[in-house]
């Protein structure tokens, strides 16, 4: 335990004091006798800053909205026992036991310009060919397709670990009433999945922020497109290219503002609800 918060909250700890000076690298030691808020307020102003910010929305918002739905559709139709359960299962839960690295390279080749998979797939409708990860208007959309596809796999377990854990009597009694299939998912069986929903959404906006080994592994360290550019990835750059160590400091501090921001509303529901 003692190494634990020596190596995890000490270091947040040394990350947010360093963001307070105008430390610049190993080559000197840090000033603590003048803590400002300097590099917070340079970063407010920084377009690059507000840029990666925007982006880091873009995709925590739709990756985690479309990933939810896609995982509620595919957990209804496998709670429904359709036919060829098992292998639809097994399909969306493959790309879960993938890492990032390996995800990227797939969906590196699968985007290739020449002769990746998706062009030849969309040449037979005639249309494209599309540069999907250089064109900046396609790259933020080709990025989160890739991960939607990684994750609605997890989404659907959660989702369809909570449709099992209701009672069979309700699609009954809604049968009894008349309700359709349709009305008894949306006005009965929905309403009650709220903990799997709040605790699906909360995993998936956590991936969204930690999405920079995604990037990194498909782009490089420093090449990635602006368009895909997020607050983790501007980090790294600023401490390892730029040697903007504060500066680094200050937008890592930001990123753990926004990580806390999601974790502990999430931490009171469940607290509230009795799991904590």
């Amino acid at each position: 335990f003692s190494i634990m918060g020596l190596g995890v909250y000490g270091g947040i700890g040394w990350n947010t004091l360093i963001s307070f000076t105008d430390y610049e690298g190993f080559l000197e030691r840090p000033d603590f006798t003048n803590l400002d808020l300097d590099m917070y307020v340079q970063a407010m102003q920084d377009p690059a800053v507000i840029l990666t910010i925007k982006n880091t929305f873009i995709l925590m918002i739709v990756f985690t909205t479309i990933t939810m739905l896609l995982g509620l559709f595919l957990a209804i139709l496998l709670d429904r026992k359709i036919r060829y359960k098992e292998k639809i299962q097994t399909i969306y839960l493959l790309p879960m036991a993938l890492s990032f690295v390996v995800t990227a390279q797939f969906w590196l080749w699968m985007y290739n310009v020449n002769n990746g998979m998706v062009n030849a797939v969309i040449g037979i409708l005639g249309l494209g060919p599309y540069n999907w990860i250089g064109n900046p208007d396609l790259v933020l959309g080709s990025v989160i397709f890739a991960l939607i596809w990684q994750f609605s796999g997890y989404a659907m377990v959660v989702f369809l670990a909570g449709l099992q854990s209701l009672p069979d009597d309700q699609f009954e009694a809604a049968r009894i009433d008349g309700a359709s299939t349709f009305k008894t998912y949306w006005r009965v069986i929905i309403p009650q999945l709220k903990s799997s929903s709040v605790s699906a959404a909360v995993i998936l906006l956590i991936f969204a922020l930690k999405a920079f080994t995604f990037l990194y592994s498909m782009f490089g360290q420093y090449r990635v497109p602006q368009a895909t550019d997020i607050l983790a990835t501007l980090m790294v750059r600023e401490a390892f290219q730029l040697q903007n160590w504060a500066y680094s400091a200050a937008i890592a501090t930001i990123l753990l503002a926004m990580s806390l921001a999601i974790i502990a509303p999430y931490l009171h529901y469940q607290h509230k609800q009795g799991s904590l």
